[in-house]
């Protein structure tokens, strides 16, 4: 009997850890607010720069950030994605007009960032930054569905900054 009390106990023990959700990364910038609107220079009304972006709450063991930004409201199936970045610095600051790291390819299948062109009314950005234990070793062609494969079992924290944005007179 004691035997199944200290098995049963342990398959808990191990069920309960299974569940423990990660830490949650702390994604902000200097440029929109949670849930507000993206400045025009960010998009393809502008000058396509990314925006800046601060991490903070990294945890220890964090070798590297990764970055997804992507636009779930666009009208392909899917969504659209816009960035693909990995092997950030640790540090947590992603400059504006961030060119540094390992850029993937888009959603139009270019290297690097690409501005908010929503065709009609406002869409959602999200800004999903992920902590890795270690270095991904990716080919420059990497795509967001990749980046997502090669991240599992890697993934420390995570969090999403939603932004906003709507075309002008649209």
């Amino acid at each position: 009997m004691r035997y199944f009390y200290v098995l049963f106990t342990s398959i808990i023990i191990f069920v309960m850890a299974s569940f423990t959700p990660k830490p949650k990364l702390t994604i902000t910038s200097s440029s929109f607010s949670e849930n507000g609107m993206i400045p025009a220079q960010y998009s393809c009304e502008g000058v396509q720069a990314s925006p800046p972006l601060h991490i903070t709450n990294i945890p220890a063991g964090t070798q590297y950030l990764a970055l997804i930004l992507h636009d779930p409201d666009a009208p392909r199936e899917g969504g659209f994605t816009h960035w693909v970045v990995w092997n950030i610095d640790k540090a947590g600051v992603i400059a504006e007009n961030f060119k540094g790291a390992e850029q993937g390819l888009n959603g139009a299948d270019k290297r690097g960032y690409i501005g908010m062109c929503p065709p009609s009314g406002t869409h959602h950005y999200h800004f999903m930054v992920y902590a890795l234990d270690s270095k991904l070793n990716l080919d420059k062609n990497t795509n967001k569905a990749a980046l997502e494969k090669a991240m599992e079992g890697h993934i420390l924290a995570e969090g999403d900054l939603v932004g906003l944005y709507k075309k002008a007179g649209k």
